[in-house]
């Protein structure tokens, strides 16, 4: 098999040649607007002058996906892993990037920081998240604490909500209904719907949107068993977005939105049907202002959050967090080199436990961005970490990279020095079982060094490798029946390519693979090797099609009826889509086709994962 994966590797490189020799040969001039990236810096910045991994997925390629999870989206980039998406709707997801964890991993809403303060391990769930809503998302892999803070440490799921329509008024309505099974009983029933509706505009000087959409399935059971009864799953997302520009220089916003998610699951250990149910209740507000002035602005950023959520089990819980984040920063630019960004960052967790328990962050921190003549560029920062429980602990980021423009698109050497950090959670620190209040942050060190080459703004190949080293992990000592930070470290390394072709207005081929090896510990639900590739075809101005392929290497699970770490097969999933316009920008309908092959794999000991299964809908805009 490694044999095979070290080919396909070599192969894509050799098309990565020869794509390039036939478009310096295209004697077409190609005019297209260079990518901009923001999630690195905070500052809009041409790809080439950016020395971060960032990968961006826009409104195209969103609206190229219509009917699939948030979740099921990220999946497909390079570097990332996300355990739970391919199996009943409502099953936990666990994200892993770069060989990491889920809580290394940062979620970013409108560039602010969302988790719940009540969960073990103080991530977000991601199933809180309804695609109808999201504008675009940036992906920054590796170590950016100092812009970002605790959690930051192998990736950055910065997710931008939808723009509002400078119309007066502009509505736009989702559907879609479809199949959820298994590849064993392919009996194509609908059992999966999806609703969406935003009504949104621009009076004068003031901007409003509203938004709801739920998500409802059933037909799969949660794990396999012989009765294989079915498990439930309802999502309702409903949102609002207020904006009003009191001057040229100054605007202020404020936002609101509930989550309720109702989700049914079963006895996970010993593995058999049950009755069980997950209710969680998201409520979030936040308010945001800018004020320009003459080769700056200033920014602040404040959010508060409630997290409520219940099992009703054979072991009943309830849970209840909350959150509140501020961040205040000065973005100033000197000149077309020189960027600049001070802040103050800000952030309370709370829960209860026996009784209520809290800590308080709060961090200074600063970042330049010098873009040279000569094709150097520099991303450097530092971020002084103050915590209420362990103290003081600082961050800091160095990222040379250096651009060699050519006549038709550049060649870019990049590099990374950067370490981060990631806060003990409320359960850690003061929970009912184990909690220890003298624990102290973990810490990650990351190293990458990679290229890129683009040419015409059609064509881009990368290549990056990166190393990473965690320690004082917070683990659970059984002997003392506590947690505490570990002695031992934690070595990932890999490397990843990405490709992105466009031979022509028409087509649209990408792909990317992914090589992750995590020593240490057992790396459980993390593939050595990944693979994604997708070819899009405008077939005319009004019909689109396209091929997706996702590859899932062997990698290790634990099996909970014997304890002990069982090696799962890699499989590989096709998946088919489509899209017609029947009215040019106003009325769209689409089909999409899931694991085309019906494959039937394993992506987690003892769940459930989908077969062939296809969705249908529609896409209405008016305005």
């Amino acid at each position: 098999m490694n044999k095979k994966i070290m080919s396909l590797g070599a192969a894509v490189l050799v098309s990565a040649s020869i794509a390039a020799q036939e478009m310096q040969n295209d004697s077409i001039n190609v005019q297209q607007l260079d990518e901009v990236v923001v999630s690195d810096s905070r500052f809009e910045l041409k790809r080439e002058n950016s020395g971060k991994t960032v990968i961006k997925i826009g409104s195209e390629e969103l609206q190229h996906n219509q009917g699939k999870s948030v979740a099921d989206i990220i999946n497909s980039k390079s570097g990332i892993e996300i355990a739970g998406s391919r199996g009943a709707d409502g099953s936990i997801l666990g994200v892993f990037a770069r060989g990491g964890r889920g809580r290394q991993v940062l979620v970013l809403i409108d560039g602010v920081r969302v988790s719940d303060p009540s969960s073990f391990s103080q991530e977000y769930d991601l199933r809180l998240l309804s695609a109808a809503n999201i504008e675009s998302i940036e992906i920054l892999k590796g170590a950016a604490s100092t812009l970002y803070g605790t959690n930051a440490a192998t990736a950055v799921i910065n997710i931008t909500t939808k723009k509002v329509s400078e119309q007066s008024i502009s509505l736009n309505v989702q559907a879609s209904r479809g199949t959820n099974q298994n590849s064993d009983d392919q009996n194509y029933n609908l059992a999966q719907a999806f609703n969406s509706a935003s009504l949104g505009g621009t009076l004068d000087a003031f901007t409003y949107q509203v938004g709801f959409s739920n998500r409802y399935s059933d037909g799969l059971s949660a794990i396999i068993t012989p009765q294989n009864f079915e498990d439930s799953y309802s999502q309702i997302n409903t949102d609002i977005k207020l904006g009003y520009q009191v001057s040229d220089k100054f605007t202020i916003g404020v936002y609101a939105n509930q989550t309720k998610l109702n989700t049914e699951y079963d006895e996970s250990f010993g593995l058999f049907d049950a009755n069980y149910r997950f209710l969680s209740n998201q409520k979030r507000a936040g308010l945001t202002s800018e004020f320009k002035y003459q080769n700056g602005s200033l920014h602040l950023n404040m959010a508060y959050a409630n997290y409520e959520s219940e099992n009703k089990s054979a072991f009943p819980s309830f849970f209840e967090g909350k959150n509140y984040v501020a961040d205040i920063y000065n973005k100033y630019t000197f000149n077309d080199k020189f960027y600049t960004i001070v802040g103050l960052n800000f952030i309370k967790d709370e829960t209860v436990f026996s009784a209520n328990q809290d800590f308080k962050i709060i961090d200074p921190y600063a970042n330049l961005v010098y873009i040279s003549d000569s094709g150097l560029n520099l991303n450097v920062g530092a971020r002084f970490n103050n915590h209420s429980e362990y103290g003081s602990h600082l961050v800091y980021n160095l990222n040379p990279s250096y651009t060699f423009k050519t006549e038709e698109g550049y060649v870019k050497f990049l590099s990374t020095y950067a370490t981060s950090y990631i806060t003990p959670s409320l359960t850690h620190l003061f929970g009912n079982f184990g909690a220890n209040p003298d624990l102290e942050p973990e810490e990650n060190r990351t190293i990458e060094g990679g290229l890129e080459y683009a040419l015409n703004n059609r064509f881009r190949v990368s290549g990056v490798y990166f190393n990473r080293k965690e320690e004082n992990f917070v683990f659970y000592d059984n002997i003392t029946g506590t947690y505490g930070n570990a002695d031992n470290k934690i070595d990932a390394q890999g490397a990843e390519i990405e490709l992105k072709w466009n031979p022509s207005d028409e087509i649209v081929i990408a792909g990317n693979y992914s090589f992750t090896e995590r020593k240490g510990d057992a790396a459980i639900r993390i593939p050595k090797h990944k693979i994604n590739a997708s070819f899009g075809y405008a077939i005319s101005k009004r019909t689109y099609a396209s091929l997706d392929y996702r590859y899932t290497g062997e990698r290790l699970d634990t099996d909970f009826n014997t304890f002990s770490n069982v090696a799962l097969d890699p499989y590989s999933l096709l998946n088919v889509y489509t899209e017609h316009e029947l009215i040019p920008s106003k009325l769209k309908i689409f089909v999409g086709l899931q694991n085309v092959l019906n494959t039937e794999y394993v992506e987690i000991i003892g769940y459930t994962t989908k077969g062939r299964n296809i969705n249908a809908g529609l896409n209405l805009t008016l305005q």
